[in-house]
């Protein structure tokens, strides 16, 4: 039983990140294998290596001089490569940042209310940014504003670590709280 030759790897697209085989245009090449060290070979050379290991000769480093190229599967390198990205993909959690809106004259059951739905965005691991907006002449009372936000920055203290004093932008007072919680 006579093991037929492995067909060559031919890309799909001319947009390939890496040169391979024939596509190599360099005339020497620094070929780089495991437990051995770099050597510099002709292009032609390094692509008969490949050939009789069954493999493909694939220019890694492309600006150096001359280009770095190595012996492998180039098959097995781009699913590698993809399943790196997909796992990096999945690690990656996405920031939501949920708003909570006060007035300067907010009562004591609005912000009870207000603060039970901030305990819940912050448990869930989102972060929370709470305003109070001044309507109009209500910006006279920017330290009861003030006051308003960090009495809820106080109350959210065992649940989420304040981001930023509160500071006045426009007709909003703004602070951020972070979720303790990852």
């Amino acid at each position: 039983m006579r093991k037929e030759p492995r067909k060559r790897f031919q890309p799909k697209e001319e947009t390939e990140v890496h040169r391979i085989n024939g596509k190599i245009t360099a005339r020497e090449i620094r070929l780089v294998n495991e437990g051995e060290e770099p050597r510099v070979i002709s292009t032609s050379e390094a692509i008969k290596l490949a050939e009789e290991q069954e493999l493909d000769l694939v220019e890694i480093s492309p600006n150096a001089v001359p280009p770095v190229c190595k012996i492998m599967d180039y098959r097995k390198f781009l699913y590698n490569q993809k399943k790196k990205t997909k796992e990096l993909k999945a690690k990656q959690s996405k920031v939501v940042i949920k708003e909570i809106r006060f007035g300067p004259n907010t009562d004591d059951h609005d912000f009870n209310f207000k603060l039970v739905h901030a305990k819940k965005f912050l448990e869930e691991g989102s972060k929370v940014k709470a305003y109070v907006f001044f309507r109009g002449r209500t910006i006279v009372f920017k330290d009861r504003g003030e006051l308003l936000l960090l009495k809820f920055a106080q109350e959210l203290a065992e649940i989420g670590t304040l981001e930023s004093m509160p500071k006045l932008e426009g007709k909003r007072m703004i602070i951020m709280l972070n979720s303790k919680k990852k």
